[in-house]
């Protein structure tokens, strides 16, 4: 059995044929509940005591799981067996949830078999101290019992903990809006007896979360603080794959063991670094996630239509004609509909990040509010769309939007065609032909993030666009995607690399322009005419054109 380990340097990725047989092989008449509900790590790390410990893990490694059963014990307990409050902040609401429902369950099976008393999940208003010394009430849940303790599921700002007493718990640190002054408020409480568990998965090595661990190690924080590093590998050393069998219902076998694991490796396709980062706890050299967890959960307020094309290879080799009427009828059947609800009263923008094969050629239109606030009434998504079919619909969009006021269109590489094509029928006044570089994210990225934090963008609740977002990092000091290498897309297939996040940005850059909002309106040929003077009497300024050679008004 693997036992939980300190956190050490950081070791490259290996493959299956290179893992100790403690991770490869299953042991005759192996049972994973042998030595109880947990696996070895997670009871090593509940049994740990310290004031401050912290954790680097890889993802689904069961220490929040861990976390919520020691908890639910404590909070159980009277005062005099240690007993005490518990205090859970996760970077999203759903982790809050989530934790809380943990606690629940277990304590409902603690409840029945020592007949101690315990309320159901309560939510509540909690009265927030801020720094300022006003207060403000959020959103809170909370289990109370009968020993006086209680476990409370609070947000993640940083003032939420200060001045408590208990024990706090930090999920995902790394992922926090403002993680260093979470750690810092946090760190207050050991003033008053206080005990602070951090549990992330890194962000970055530039995050504060992968300093803390650091300084831990390095003894900053004295004897009472620990740290420790525990990967993927040393969960499926301790029989992560055999727990996952027993609750499946599968077989447990050697060959199923081994397709489990590559299965798990291979899902992150060519992104080596991230899964380095999720599984094995080693930090991206990347700055780390540049938008927060939960602000894209704040900015994806509901669901929203996403229109996803993906299309095989034959299609372009049919008659072009042919391809014309199915982008026609594919217009009239499925954006059309969504066309028809846009407000006609608001300004609309759109950005699109091209792709032909490999990525998803996105198309992001935003509506203008009254509050200025941006929001996407859908979502368009093309993949291995022929460059036609991507102006044919593209441009069906755009002259269908109300008070049109322009475009930012990726021009790097192949998408430079359809973006000038775009700007000669629309405008190259309001179609924007931008060129991604470095002095461009480093100009313009930022803008996006703080509309986020700001809550001025309003995004579909969608799982692709959540992981798209998730994909910016700041990388010496810009914020962009990380690059991947040529040798690294070899078997990638349909594999996303932010494409939405890119869409929305040039969106944004596209609705801070100065460009005069407009509609098409036919003109009368004929004002004379008197069916045609009825139907125009709306029109009540003069027109003027130009060919060129002289200005006139008609």
């Amino acid at each position: 059995m693997q036992a939980l380990q300190p956190l050490g340097d950081t070791r490259r990725t290996i493959s299956w044929e290179e893992l100790p047989p403690s991770v490869r092989e299953i042991p005759d008449g192996f049972d994973p509940l042998a030595d109880g509900v947990l696996m070895r790590h997670q009871a090593e790390w509940v049994k740990d005591d310290s004031d401050l410990k912290a954790t680097a893990k890889g993802r689904r490694t069961g220490i929040t799981f861990a976390e919520a059963l020691g908890d639910t014990i404590i909070a159980a307990s009277r005062k005099s067996a240690g007993g005490d409050n518990v205090y859970y902040i996760g970077d999203t609401k759903e982790k809050g949830l989530e934790f809380i429902g943990y606690c629940a369950r277990m304590a409902r099976i603690i409840a029945e078999a020592q007949g101690a008393g315990m309320s159901g999940i309560e939510e509540f208003l909690f009265e927030d101290q801020q720094e300022d010394g006003s207060t403000k009430h959020i959103n809170a849940y909370r289990i109370r019992f009968a020993s006086g303790f209680q476990i409370v599921a609070l947000s993640s700002r940083p003032a939420s903990v200060r001045g408590l007493q208990g024990i706090v718990v930090i999920d995902e640190a790394a992922f926090h809006a403002n993680v260093q002054a979470v750690l810092d408020a946090a760190t207050a409480l050991l003033i008053w007896g206080g005990k602070i568990r951090i549990i992330s998965s890194h962000n970055g090595k530039k995050n504060p979360f992968n300093q803390l661990c650091k300084d831990i190690q390095a003894g900053r924080y004295g004897e009472g603080a620990k740290v420790y590093r525990i990967t993927f590998d040393d969960a499926v050393a301790n029989g992560l794959y055999e727990r996952v069998c027993l609750m499946k219902g599968w077989d447990v076998s050697a060959e199923g063991k081994r397709k489990w694991y590559e299965r798990i490796r291979n899902s992150y396709g060519p992104r080596v670094a991230v899964m380095r980062e999720e599984l094995d706890a080693i930090p991206r050299d990347g700055g780390g996630q540049a938008i927060p967890g939960v602000w894209i959960e704040e900015a994806m307020r509901e669901a929203r239509p996403i229109l996803r094309i993906a299309l095989d290879d034959d299609f372009a080799k049919l008659p072009e004609d042919s391809r014309r009427v199915w982008g026609s009828e594919w217009i009239d059947r499925h954006l059309k509909p969504l066309l028809a609800r846009l407000d006609p009263a608001r300004e609309h923008v759109f950005g699109q990040d091209f792709a032909r094969h490999r990525d998803f050629s996105v198309v992001a239109p935003l509506e203008i509010g009254q509050t200025l606030i941006r929001r996407a009434p859908f979502l368009l998504e093309m993949h291995n769309v022929p460059t036609r079919q991507q102006e044919q619909i593209l441009w069906a969009l755009i002259a269908a939007l109300p008070r049109f006021r322009g475009g930012a269109m990726d021009a790097t590489g192949s998408g430079a065609t359809l973006a000038e094509y775009t700007a000669d029928k629309f405008g190259h006044e309001r179609i924007h032909q931008v060129m991604l570089s470095q002095a461009w994210y480093r100009e313009h990225m930022p803008k996006l993030v703080d509309a986020f934090e700001t809550g001025m963008i309003d995004l579909p609740r969608d799982a692709d666009i959540e992981s798209d977002l998730r994909a910016l990092e700041e990388i010496d000091g810009i914020i962009k995607l990380p690059d991947i290498r040529k040798q690294d897309l070899k078997d990638a297939e349909l594999k996303r690399h932010g494409d939405s996040a890119i869409a929305f940005a040039l969106g944004w850059f596209a609705s801070q322009g100065t460009a005069e909002a407009f509609d098409y309106r036919p003109v009368p040929r004929n004002p004379r005419d008197s069916r045609q003077s009825r139907d125009h009497e709306h029109i009540s300024r003069p027109v003027c054109v130009t060919a060129g050679f002289r200005r006139g008004i008609i």
